[in-house]
């Protein structure tokens, strides 16, 4: 009988496989998932529709789908708030990001199973600082995601807009959320100042709005 040859990554498909169809068992008997167990199904579910040449949003779709709230224990929901998981689709390989992957849409309670209390007031990090829009398209033929913090004038040149009018600027989300550009998407976003100085790169490239 031959040997059957798998590359490292065959070879994690299938322990998350394992991992999901022993989860699978298991809710199928009325237990409730834990951590690990809910992340498997998500995960099977995403590899499975890529495998099955779904686009993206599908691949995305199939995630959420995966788990319903009333599928895992209490506190699960706040603990898993994201998955990040690699795909291959038909133009490559792409990163998903799902976050609050068990949420039914609605906010998580604020006193519930992880919250966090405190007295203080919150404080708006960003406060009085500068900020701009600016008009951004994506003249590439995939998908780009621009994180949080990256200076905003130094992001993938595939991406046309006014650069130096962004130097010293990211964009105005929260910490570790990000922003997506379809293919030949144009949308205007608003960035913030970031604090430090601001020194411009010698060749910002696209500097007069042009992707290469």
């Amino acid at each position: 009988m031959p040997a059957m040859r798998l590359t490292p990554w065959e070879d994690d498909r299938l322990t998350i496989f394992a991992a999901a169809e022993l989860a699978r068992r298991r809710r199928e008997r009325g237990v409730a998932l834990n951590a690990p167990e809910a992340v498997a199904l998500i995960c099977d579910a995403m590899l499975e529709a890529a495998r099955a040449a779904a686009d993206l949003g599908a691949v995305e779709a199939a995630g959420r789908a995966a788990v319903a709230l009333g599928d895992v224990i209490d506190g699960i929901r706040e603990l898993v708030d994201e998955v990040r998981l690699e795909v291959l689709v038909e133009d490559g390989v792409r990163l998903v990001v799902l976050r609050d992957p068990i949420g039914d849409g609605t906010p998580p309670p604020p006193d519930g199973p992880g919250a966090i209390r405190s007295e203080r007031e919150p404080v708006d990090p960003v406060a009085g600082r500068e900020r701009r829009t600016v008009e951004v398209h994506n003249g590439s033929r995939r998908v780009v995601r621009i994180s949080s913090h990256h200076p905003f004038d130094r992001v993938n040149p595939r991406l046309a807009f006014d650069r130096i009018a962004a130097v010293g600027f990211r964009l105005d989300l929260p910490a570790g959320a990000s922003e997506r550009w379809a293919p030949g998407e144009t949308k205007s976003v608003s960035l913030v100042a970031y604090g430090g100085e601001r020194v411009p790169r010698e060749d910002p490239p696209g500097a007069a709005g042009r992707a290469r």
